[in-house]
């Protein structure tokens, strides 16, 4: 049954792939039509340069925009061969690699997620149907617009997680990935509680630990090695532009989907100060508890994702093609409604699928004069969706927690 299985997936990825080609030829389409800036590729393109010149990394600003350089100098290190090619060829080729990465990250959230019912061995397949759709999710489209590089990220990352438990280097991808840029960093946190929790349950701590370690350890060579190479930038990032969040961008743009975004609009100020400090905490201890929690019981894709969602949370700027873990966001929430069924479990599915696609935190006045300071209740409900999303995510899982607690107490 299984070799027959196997035989039938093979015959339907043909199909697949050339609904993916399609879904991506009209998307190339669509993008050229928009005449898309790709501008934060030109950025990484001016640190590259700017690298190779021996200039001031930290004093850039390029692009009509006049964008600043946010990454840490290992980041532009890695953007130098850009400079190698001209601008028409680097678009091409990042929109290219851009859509590979999202076959490839689709393949790893469906290892993550495990087998789909009714899927049998057709992950493949599988992996490139949900690419064909996920293209056009909001937070995929603007990575691709700008040039992004939060793919790239997302899959370093989920190639970690996504790992047989025991294989050599399991941490390397998260380490390199918080060295280009540090958001990933809660991953190893995330790691180093599991292995806490671990020893404590069942005085197996190693693997997670051990994995956690070699993140440190990747990211500490990395992060070292840009500092051998660009002794002053790296100086100047590590001692003051770290601290300024300000460098990223304006808070109350609603493009920011972090707490500290949602607070700027809500309370119609630039700087939400102690609130953001306050929700921050309490929305990374809840998440780290519910990733945590997730990896004891053996839900590596719940704890992923929940590990993601509070780390795009608590991060003071999470622009919205930052969500990329939409991805395996609703791949986990739909082989949950096709494994368990229920009517919950399907709204779920679609809720999460329509805030990601219907581009609702656009329809709201944003753009030049700072109009986000002036929203009312219903459209900081629309730039906040990104947010809510993750919460009730978050919340879904701690109830999963709740119910077990419940019910020994009650016992």
């Amino acid at each position: 049954m299984t070799v027959i299985a196997l035989v039938g997936a093979r015959r339907r990825v043909p199909l697949a792939a050339a609904a993916c080609l399609l879904s991506f030829t009209a998307f190339w389409l669509a993008q050229r039509a928009a005449d898309v800036s790709m501008i934060d590729l030109m950025v990484y393109r001016a640190e590259g340069e700017t690298v190779r010149a021996g200039g001031d990394l930290y004093a850039l600003r390029t692009t009509e925009a006049h964008l600043p350089t946010t990454y840490p100098p290992f980041a532009a290190l890695l953007f130098t061969p850009l400079t190698l090619l001209d601008t028409a060829d680097m678009r091409t080729l990042a929109t290219l690699g851009n859509l590979l990465l999202l076959v490839a990250f689709a393949h790893l959230s469906l290892r993550l997620v495990g087998p789909v019912p009714g899927a049998g061995h057709a992950r493949v397949e599988t992996a490139l149907w949900v690419s064909a759709l996920a293209v056009w999710a909001e937070p995929v489209w603007t990575t691709l617009r700008y040039g992004q590089i939060n793919l790239l990220l997302a899959f370093l990352v989920l190639w970690d997680l996504s790992r047989p438990p025991g294989r050599r280097w399991s941490g390397l991808g998260i380490g390199i990935a918080a060295a280009i840029k540090l958001t990933p960093a809660l991953f190893a946190v995330f790691l180093l509680l599991t292995g806490a929790a671990e020893a404590v349950r069942r005085g197996r701590w190693q693997e997670p630990v051990r994995h956690a370690c070699v993140a440190a350890v990747s990211f500490a060579g990395a992060t070292l090695l840009a500092a051998a190479l660009l002794p002053y930038d790296s100086r100047r990032f590590w001692s003051r532009m770290v601290f300024e969040a300000g460098r990223v961008g304006l808070p109350e743009d609603t493009a920011n989907q972090s707490l500290r975004g949602v607070l700027a609009r809500l309370l119609h100020t630039a700087e939400p100060g102690v609130w953001w400090a306050v929700a921050a905490t309490a929305a990374g201890v809840l998440g780290l508890a519910v990733a945590v929690r997730a990896a004891l019981r053996g839900e590596r894709a719940r704890a992923a994702v929940s590990c993601a969602a509070t780390a795009l949370l608590v991060s003071p700027v999470s622009w919205s093609h930052h969500w990329v873990w939409c991805v395996p966001m609703a791949l986990l929430v739909w082989t949950e409604a096709l494994r368990r069924g229920g009517r919950a479990r399907w709204a779920a599915t679609g809720a999460v699928v329509l805030v990601f696609c219907s581009y609702a935190l656009w329809w709201v006045p944003h753009g030049v004069g700072r109009l986000e300071l002036g929203q009312n209740y219903g459209e900081m409900t629309l730039s906040a969706l990104y947010v809510g999303t993750a919460f009730a995510f978050l919340a879904q899982g701690a109830g999963q927690w709740i119910k077990p607690w419940r019910r020994n107490r009650s016992a």
